[in-house]
């Protein structure tokens, strides 16, 4: 009999510690105005200068990639330090696209064996002018949130600009923003790969200062989205703020399939109106008894269901 062997694969981010308590669940929408500023800047006639024809498809927080032989290329700017680390056969294809002018199938060929190809000067250009495009839009998106809170922190002090310094591989807790590209030439739907679309992927590390600073500025958004709700009082009890709904049944009766179908306009049901139920999600809670008031029907007398 076989045995079923146990995946241990890593499918879910791991938590740092350090950052249990925090608005982690907003950094979807920080990444989201993140991708439409990089979006926008690959799509303006400056960008398309780097990026060529490929654009941005997606981008999300993700879990550290464990790809052996990433570069990685850490970015100092005001608020901390950004690895990044691009796939590739992204680079190549950029260089192939500026300056070798090959044709689509020539260069998703090319790029199958990235190995072979040796790392250029004009290569580590290229990657140290994205790595610091890419951070200044970060940094930008850090501004932006802090901007919005009364009392921003002071940014930290790591130098003159975006300058390049060493960096290593974030750890397994460590944020990731990863980033998809795609080619605007070749096919999307087949599966041969001298007529696909070319596409790359860049992973971009944020430290701990980084990181402390994106999450103090979306504390700004995660205001907002309590004042949409409404306003409560700090100190205002969890029961007083929560709404349910209660569902009251008067009467019911039991009657034979055959009286049901036999039915006419006009017929009377005798039914003794007793103690009704209270029900709260299909859950009995209590009895209720049925009064009048005001000409309205009222429940009153309320006794815990047995």
């Amino acid at each position: 009999m076989p045995i079923n062997q146990l995946n241990r694969r890593r499918d879910h981010q791991v938590l740092d510690p350090c950052l249990l308590g925090r608005p982690v669940h907003l950094l979807p929408a920080f990444a989201a105005g993140l991708a439409e500023a990089i979006g926008a800047e690959m799509a303006s006639p400056g960008g398309r200068r780097h990026w060529g024809a490929y654009r941005l498809e997606h981008l999300a927080f993700e879990r550290a990639p464990e790809q052996p032989g990433l570069r990685w290329l850490g970015v100092s700017g005001p608020y901390g330090v950004a690895a990044v680390a691009f796939e590739r056969t992204l680079l190549l294809g950029l260089l192939e696209g500026r300056y070798a002018r090959r044709q689509p199938a020539t260069s998703a060929a090319v790029q199958q064996s990235p190995e072979l190809e040796r790392v250029t000067a004009t290569e580590e250009r290229l990657a140290v002018t994205l790595a610091q495009q890419l951070a200044g839009q970060l940094d930008a998106r850090v501004a932006d949130g802090l901007a919005r809170l009364d009392s921003a922190p002071a940014p930290v002090k790591t130098g003159a600009g975006a300058a390049i310094v060493p960096a290593g591989a974030p750890g397994k807790t460590g944020w990731v923003l990863r980033a998809v590209l795609r080619a605007q030439y070749g096919r999307r739907d087949t599966d041969e790969p001298t007529q696909a679309a070319p596409e790359g992927q860049i992973w971009i590390g944020l430290d701990h200062a980084l990181m402390a600073c994106v999450l103090q500025g979306i504390k700004a958004d995660r205001g907002a989205v309590r004042a949409a709700g409404g306003a409560r009082m700090p100190g205002e009890p969890l029961a007083t703020r929560l709404e349910v709904k209660l569902d009251g049944c008067l009467v019911s009766k039991e009657i034979t399939l055959a009286t049901l179908f036999g039915l006419q306009v006009g017929d009377v049901i005798p039914v003794a109106l007793g103690r009704a139920d209270v029900v709260l999600d299909n859950s009995r809670l209590f009895t209720a008894a049925v009064a009048e008031h005001k000409g309205k029907l009222c429940l009153t007398s309320f006794e815990d269901a047995e």
